[in-house]
């Protein structure tokens, strides 16, 4: 690890991150009380204390109910925020707990009520402290899934709350382009303690598995700072990918009600990778189903590439509640009929002919 790489977190640099922000009426800081999201709190806390005016920082721990530890690592976030000049509340994820894919569950329990308490608090964001390892780890997770370059280009700094679509609350990463390093070395300088979370290093969980695979990873030169470096220009890619394909959606869709129609020849004139776009683009507006899985789209497409380049050709198939049909004119997309219940079935008294009876 670089010297540097340890070195504390200077107040310019937090004001840097932070300045566009000092308009805001209030934010909140989503803190556990693990060395990331506490750096974040004093390092919010020291900027607001040097604007003569500013947001009010709301510090948000949330309780999820599986550690017997969280409790005790709450109230350590409490008593410092309160040290700090920053408000702190604690929630709680209540009800049952799913028996399996419990990281992904805790993680929108946690978004949503975070998201609650900005709306209640009147404010326009949700700082959380996501690193460059934090990054690096994203990417290889999204590798190992097969993700497309839109998953590859990792997290944004900037994002919707996920599972939500609130358009009035922003999530933003603080510290996508600062290794974690740099936070430990940050509370160290000044002498603060934070938590440690044994999850993060459970090897049932698929980002601990690949987080200790890193060390040996780096060692061979594929370093957080590279893989971050991957996603960034990944997403340089992804924005002016997304812009080629909006372009073509603009020249080649007609929309009408519940149905949009791309000019067929042109669609089939488009590179494939503009073409994919489109396609996906016109089924998540129409379907019911959420966001079309790659792997499924992509399966459609290559079925969809020689009934196009037949000029006779046709064919009808149902994605992500939208049903997408070649017509001899174009690519139709709209929304796929509701689904029937499949109707209970009588049976007349009496043997039944052939098979057992069960």
């Amino acid at each position: 690890m670089a010297s540097h790489d340890s070195e504390p977190v200077s107040q310019a640099e937090a004001a840097s991150l932070l300045d566009d922000l000092s308009s805001c009426p209030a934010l909140v800081l989503a803190v556990s009380g693990g060395p990331d999201s506490t750096a974040l709190m004093v390092l919010a806390a020291r900027w607001r204390a040097s604007l003569k005016s500013g947001p009010k920082l709301i510090a948000v721990t949330v309780g999820h109910g599986l550690r017997a530890e969280a409790a005790g690592e709450a109230k350590a976030v409490a008593k410092l925020a309160r040290k700090l000049g920053v408000a702190h509340r604690i929630l709680r994820w209540t009800g049952r707990k799913p028996k399996t894919g419990v990281p992904q569950a805790a993680r929108l329990a946690r978004y949503r009520l975070l998201a609650d308490a900005a709306r209640e608090a009147g404010a326009p964001a949700i700082l959380t402290a996501h690193t460059l390892d934090d990054q690096a780890e994203t990417v290889l997770i999204r590798m190992n899934r097969g993700s497309g370059i839109a998953g590859l280009a990792g997290m944004k700094r900037v994002s919707v709350i996920p599972g939500r679509a609130d358009a009035d609350v922003q999530l933003i990463r603080l510290f996508l382009g600062i290794p974690k390093s740099r936070l430990i070395g940050t509370l160290n300088a000044a002498k603060i303690p934070f938590a440690d979370d044994p999850t993060n290093r459970d090897p049932r969980f698929t980002r601990a598995r690949l987080r200790g695979l890193m060390p040996r990873l780096a060692g061979e030169g594929l370093d957080a700072r590279r893989l971050a470096t991957l996603a960034r220009r990944l997403a340089r890619a992804e924005a002016a990918l997304a812009e080629m394909a909006a372009k073509a959606f603009d020249r080649l869709a007609e929309t009408k009600s519940g149905l949009i129609a791309l000019d067929r020849a042109g669609f089939s004139a488009l590179a494939p990778e503009t073409a994919l776009r489109l396609l996906g683009r016109a089924i998540d507006h129409l379907g019911e189903e959420g966001p079309v899985e790659l792997g499924k789209l992509e399966a459609l497409f290559d079925a969809l590439a020689p009934v196009l380049a037949d000029p006779t050709g046709r064919l009808r198939r149902t994605l992500a509640g939208a049903v997408v049909a070649a017509t001899p004119t174009a690519v139709t997309v709209e929304r796929a009929p509701a689904r029937r219940s499949r109707p209970l079935t009588t049976r007349r008294a009496g043997p039944q002919r052939g098979g057992k009876r069960r």
